[in-house]
């Protein structure tokens, strides 16, 4: 039993080395011969899984005594089948270095105007971002003014009414005020500004 199990795993070496060998040269091919390869390797990868179900049904035949290191073998084997598959997948969709500079052009050239593409726009971002920062100050100094002349009106006035207390404090768009104001609870139930 186990010598069948062990020229299993000869063929399955021979097959995996083909295989392996054959998916490295996908890539590097175009058109008819790439279609005729893929076609190739996607039967041999089949008769691979075939050679491991086999290799399975061996180890079950094999005495329990040894059947625990066969078994680690062929977990082992089916580990490297699925890694062959995985790169298979990968060369398929991979374009040889003439499809790919065809595509996408001389990468010397394209990579400095990427380059001086990338600079520019990161310079109009910080500058728009300068932009929208001032703007925003202007608006907060604004409102910052306008608090300010509505507190000082109703000081003047003596009397600054609850509700009016709390949004002169934090504002329309919930900044803290820093002019050193603050809003005192007086006896009349209104609220002075200090």
């Amino acid at each position: 039993m186990s010598s069948d199990f062990e020229a299993y795993e000869q063929d399955f070496g021979t097959l995996t080395a083909e295989v392996t060998n054959k998916i490295g040269r996908i890539p590097k091919l175009s058109g008819e011969e790439k279609t005729q390869l893929v076609l190739n390797v996607d039967k041999q990868l089949e008769e691979v899984r075939e050679l491991l179900e086999q290799m399975d049904l061996e180890a079950r035949e094999i005495p329990i005594q040894s059947r625990a290191m066969y078994n680690s073998r062929l977990k082992s084997y089916k580990q490297e089948v699925e890694k062959l598959e995985k790169d298979f997948k990968r060369s398929r969709i991979a374009y040889s270095d003439e499809v790919r500079n065809e595509l996408l052009g001389d990468e010397a050239s394209s990579s400095e105007n990427q380059r001086a593409h990338l600079l520019d726009n990161t310079e109009k971002l910080e500058r728009s971002s300068r932009r929208l920062e001032a703007g925003y100050q202007i608006a907060v100094e604004t409102v910052e003014s306008s608090l300010c002349r509505l507190r000082e009106d109703l000081h003047h006035r003596n009397v600054l009414p609850p509700a009016l207390a709390c949004q002169l404090r934090y504002g329309p768009l919930g900044i803290s005020q820093s002019s050193g104001w603050t809003c005192v609870a007086t006896p009349d139930s209104g609220v002075r500004a200090r």
